[in-house]
């Protein structure tokens, strides 16, 4: 992952050797929609572990543990702010959020269309702090085609103010940055991984727990499995007709569909697994965490997800982090660093390419086995808690001596 170094300023030394005062806003704390709120909650609890004073506002904090939202004494403060409706925060919301604001050094926004993000960071101008943007993938090549009108008419109205006002806007990967810098031309970009909590996948618990759940055979056909948002962004009807494919060619997988989302699209994916495999194929089964999401990752062979667009991907890097291969579309920002990782098959997001590559990683299990262990080194070293988080502390140290 790419590392970028700090330029600092003798006059503010002091401030950039202290511990940083920093608050995120991010409209939602809901895990089902994504993982932009698991990198929040994440960083928040790295950056206090760390001595910072980090703190997490939210409209929505249904995944803020319940700690924080309890104020008890050590944990990191939780700010909950009031919805006036469209996403945009209430007065009374903007007067909770201030005193936080004030004393701030940094407001950490997560995310571009919501409106709450042009207040709270109005808020952290008129109260001095530097803001630091997260794009979240929002300004990829993909995002900005859809609805790509109204997100111009946002930009235009201030969405490009906020951004090239931003000490830093923060891309996960570097083909984020290419992609979106175009829409703040004036802006300063800065390129770090997201913060995972990496220490589950230390010790993980093994796979039984997920083969009994989900009636995994060890012996049975290889499981490829899918475990994300069920979205049409996702492309899941790639891997279901990859995998009648590889069934017509005489490779017989089990395809594990885990995920929830769009109940229109999943209705539309189920009726079409249907049609096209032998029952049996191909399972839907719903949303898995916690460590049964470990268990299942470990009890599964190949990691398949033929999606259209990813700024960074978790699952990808939960994946390779538990010892799975994976297979993706030359379409996510994160797709260099997935090849890098000796575990990665990239390729086009076509049924065909998903069965060929599918059906090249299994032709060879003691190969497969092999690239699953460099990803996994690969992983634990590259995405280390505590590197990563050194380089968010370089990054905002660098938005504080950046000019305002």
């Amino acid at each position: 992952m790419p590392h970028m170094r700090v330029r600092t300023q003798s006059t503010r030394a002091s401030t950039l050797t202290a511990a940083l005062r920093i608050v995120h806003y991010i409209d939602h704390v809901d895990f089902r929609r994504g993982g932009p709120a698991r990198a929040v909650v994440d960083q928040v609890r790295v950056m206090h572990g760390r001595g910072h004073d980090a703190a997490i506002a939210t409209m929505t904090s249904i995944d803020v543990p319940a700690a924080w939202r309890l104020g008890e004494p050590g944990m990191p403060r939780s700010i909950q702010v009031a919805n006036a409706g469209g996403r945009i925060i209430t007065a009374a919301g903007i007067k909770a959020l201030d005193a936080a604001v004030a004393t701030a050094d940094i407001v950490h926004l997560h995310g571009v269309w919501e409106p709450s993000n042009l207040q709270v960071a109005a808020l952290a101008r008129k109260r001095g702090a530097r803001t630091v943007v997260s794009l979240r993938g929002m300004l990829d090549d993909w995002c900005m085609a859809q609805g790509g009108f109204k997100k111009r008419i946002y930009l235009a109205l201030g969405g490009r103010k906020m951004l090239e006002r931003a000490a830093v806007v923060h891309c996960t990967a570097q083909a984020e940055l290419e992609q979106s810098r175009k829409w703040f031309p004036r802006g300063r970009g800065m390129v770090v991984p997201n913060l995972m909590d990496m220490e589950p996948f230390r010790s993980l618990p093994g796979p039984a727990e997920a083969r009994t759940r989900f009636g995994i055979d060890p012996a049975g056909p290889p499981v490829v499995l899918f475990l994300s948002r069920l979205s049409h962004k996702k492309g899941v009807e790639h891997l279901i007709e990859a995998t009648a494919l590889l069934a017509s060619r005489g490779v017989f997988i089990r395809t594990i569909i885990a995920g929830d989302g769009d109940e229109e699209y999943a209705a539309r994916m189920r009726a079409l697994a249907g049609e096209a495999c032998a029952p049996g194929r191909i399972d839907f089964v719903g949303h898995v965490g916690g460590p049964l999401k470990l268990s299942l990752l470990q009890a599964a062979t190949v990691f398949a997800l033929p999606t259209s667009q990813e700024n960074f991907g978790f699952a990808f890097f939960e994946a390779l982090a538990a010892g799975l291969p994976v297979v993706t579309t030359d379409l996510v920002d994160t797709k260099a660093e997935i090849a890098a990782s000796g575990a990665g098959e990239i390729v086009p997001q076509r049924a065909d390419a998903f069965a060929d590559a599918i059906e090249r990683l299994l032709s060879d299990r003691s190969a497969l086995a092999e690239r699953g262990r460099r990803g996994r080194e690969w992983a634990l070293r590259e995405l280390d808690t505590d590197a990563v988080a050194g380089q968010f502390e370089e990054l905002y140290r660098s938005a504080l001596s950046a000019s305002a």
